[in-house]
């Protein structure tokens, strides 16, 4: 789920044109501005179905521009910046934004954040729980947008949740998944790996982690997820 136009603010030429270029190839019509005055002096720039920002820009500061941006449209706006100061993730949520990555990051995961944001505002999403896992970059995506980076051993897992879809998945069938041998040492160490990757997920969002344990039987991933 994608936006069908999308509004690029970032002075860094280099990038705006790289990202721009990804995103029409996914079937976004993008209009790029190298500053927040040039977005806003256009002849509606508020028509835009979503926003990306950096923070650091000419003109209008960043975010003072998701700001103006709120009083007009409730258009989706992610945040992409290099600006890494302790509270900069509280000014632009407070500002209004709907997420924020820190620079340098990959085109695909602007694409995956973009959709995640689309998601969850989407009318269709009535329960806003689902989530999402991203194989390919090895990130879990949670329903608010928090991205959960996954180890070798979690695309495993996750993989395996995929597969069962809701189901319990018994301990011999992730065992043998992630290839442990070894009844004792072995459980013991899928112990840890679930309850690693749910310390992570628990770090990154405050969504309700919906990995579950059913003793003697396995786990299960209660929540609807989908994958790409």
């Amino acid at each position: 789920m994608l936006p069908k136009t999308l509004a690029l603010i970032d002075d860094d030429r280099e990038y705006s044109d790289g990202l721009s270029r990804y995103l029409i190839e996914r079937g976004i019509a993008v209009d790029a501005f190298a500053d927040s005055n040039e977005l806003l002096a256009c002849r509606d720039p508020y028509r835009y179905d979503f926003y990306v920002t950096d923070l650091m820009l000419p003109g209008v500061d960043g975010v003072d521009l998701i700001k103006i941006l709120r009083m007009r449209t409730n258009a989706g706006v992610l945040v992409v910046s290099g600006r890494l100061a302790s509270d900069t993730f509280k000014q632009v949520v407070t500002a209004g934004a709907d997420m924020y990555l820190a620079k340098p990051v990959q085109f695909e995961q602007v694409e995956i954040a973009i959709e995640a944001v689309c998601r969850r505002a989407s009318p269709e999403s009535t329960q806003h729980n689902d989530w999402f896992f991203a194989r390919r970059d090895a990130l879990l995506v949670a329903p608010d947008g928090a991205q959960v980076e996954l180890s070798d051993a979690d695309v495993i897992l996750l993989e395996c949740f995929i597969e069962a879809q809701g189901n319990f998945v018994s301990r011999d069938t992730l065992l043998q998944r992630l290839g442990r041998t070894g009844a004792g040492e072995a459980s013991g160490g899928l112990n840890a790996m679930i309850f690693r990757l749910r310390r992570r997920i628990e770090r990154a969002t405050p969504v309700a982690v919906p990995l579950q344990t059913k003793s003697g039987v396995g786990y299960a991933f209660k929540a609807p997820l989908t994958s790409r």
